[in-house]
């Protein structure tokens, strides 16, 4: 599903990732692990066509897809979701599980997935016109988990 070779990049001159390599098939977990520094955010970044200086090659369902620009790979299925409470604090938090659903094929989808969403997370739908930024950390923590 997922097939990473010899991917490097850097931030300007300093090079971060030299040459990784992995593969996820498609049903697969994998982990990146290492200490801080090590690359991890880097090379989600890399996949997720963030960071803009790479070379090696990215192939997701036998495409290759590095040097798109990131919303060409979330329309692929791929995206960066970063950790922390980075939601948009003056939306509701209906307005920010839309946000995350913007490539929808349509409004009947979309509402089944907020359905969906609610039916995981019911304190989400009690609260979708509170505005994200007055969550406490553990309800905002549910964004992660959404699945958006």
């Amino acid at each position: 599903m997922l097939s990473i070779r010899d991917l490097r990049a850097s931030y300007g001159a300093v090079t971060v990732l030299n040459g990784i390599s992995l593969e996820v098939a498609s049903g697969e977990v994998v982990a990146l692990i290492g200490a801080n520094g090590a690359g991890k955010t880097t090379t989600l970044m890399t996949i997720s066509g963030i960071l803009p200086n790479r070379s090696g090659s990215i192939l997701f369902c036998g495409e290759e897809i590095l040097g798109l620009p990131p919303h060409r790979i979330v329309e692929k299925g791929i995206c960066h979701v970063p950790e922390g409470r980075r939601i948009f604090p003056r939306l509701s938090v209906l307005e920010n599980l839309e946000m995350g659903g913007y490539l929808q094929t349509g409004p009947k989808q979309a509402e089944e997935d907020l359905e969906q969403i609610f039916t995981f997370f019911p304190i989400l739908k009690e609260r979708r016109f509170q505005r994200g930024g007055t969550l406490s950390g553990g309800s905002s923590r549910c964004w992660r988990s959404a699945g958006r």
